[in-house]
């Protein structure tokens, strides 16, 4: 078959972007690797209709029923190479596949880079963050521990101070942190520790510290994860001649989500934006809009 539109990850953005291209009747494969941020999260606080949260994994399964009501197919491939030739793109798999299509959306997204701590997956979302904008609020007046590195980890230590001021900065890979930003750290009397984590603690999802290498326990009762490196899967893009930033964000146009290649749209967190599921599920539905709009006007 050869689709009208091949969406490119099964997030929060590919999936909204379905929805509303399986609504306008169109042919839509959407290919997900189910490697993405909305996999591994346990709970978003922050989403309308959710007041106790909903968790990542839950929104893509519903997500997912929803799209196949309207006929969309969805196929658990990842994708290694993408061709333009004859007008049509042509998808290659790691499995040997190909798929062919008219339109192509990349909502390929990123991942956060965490340290593989053991105890740590189960309480992604609920008792361990890493976006202050998404979960700031749940740390209020708790104590918390920065898991991060240098000056990545001090500035989210130093965001956090809006929420509580009992925060302890564990910089984990003892990676420089400015002159500056220390004074302020010293300033907001957030506590500094040099010193590499052994493990952290947890009981099933509820954070209760880190054990250092030299056996001290740091407890707390929330935790955040700063370690920066987040990969922005935008390499894909940058084989079709798609304009990137230089922290490999997708660039778009503001109104339609379209990138500066035709036929080629971006949506989600792969775009520079303020990495918000809820903008996520807009942009994708926005260039649903005009993918549609492109096909019915072509």
């Amino acid at each position: 078959m050869k689709y009208e539109c091949i969406i490119i990850g099964g997030g929060i953005a590919g999936l909204q972007a379905a929805i509303q291209l399986g609504r306008y009747k169109h042919r839509v494969l959407v290919l997900d690797d189910n490697q993405g941020r909305s996999s591994i999260c346990q709970s978003y606080h922050n989403i309308l209709g959710y007041p106790n949260g909903v968790s990542g994994p839950y929104l893509r399964e519903i997500g997912r029923a929803h799209g196949e009501q309207y006929g969309v197919h969805y196929q658990d491939e990842r994708v290694v190479d993408i061709v333009y030739e004859e007008e049509e793109f042509i998808i290659y798999t790691r499995s040997n596949k190909q798929y062919r299509g008219m339109r192509l959306l990349l909502a390929t997204g990123i991942m956060d880079h965490i340290p593989p701590y053991e105890s740590l997956g189960p309480c992604l979302g609920l008792t361990v963050y890493v976006c202050p904008d998404c979960d700031g609020y749940e740390v209020k007046d708790k104590t918390t521990v920065v898991m991060g590195s240098g000056n990545t980890g001090a500035n989210m230590a130093l965001t956090l101070a809006y929420w509580t001021n009992s925060i302890i900065f564990v910089n984990d890979e003892k990676k420089e942190v400015y002159p500056q930003t220390y004074q302020q750290l010293e300033k907001l009397g957030i506590e500094v520790i040099e010193e590499k984590i052994a493990e952290v603690l947890a009981e099933d999802s509820s954070f209760r510290g880190v054990r250092l290498e030299s056996g001290q326990v740091v407890e707390g009762e929330r935790g955040f994860i700063a370690y920066g490196g987040n990969q922005v899967k935008s390499d894909l893009a940058a084989k079709l001649g798609v304009e990137r930033l230089g922290n490999q964000h997708i660039i778009t146009d503001g109104r339609s989500k379209m990138t500066n290649v035709p036929h080629v749209w971006a949506a989600g967190d792969v775009v520079a934006h303020s990495e918000q599921v809820t903008i996520a599920m807009g942009e994708g539905s926005q260039a649903a809009i005009w993918i549609h709009k492109s096909l019915i006007y072509r």
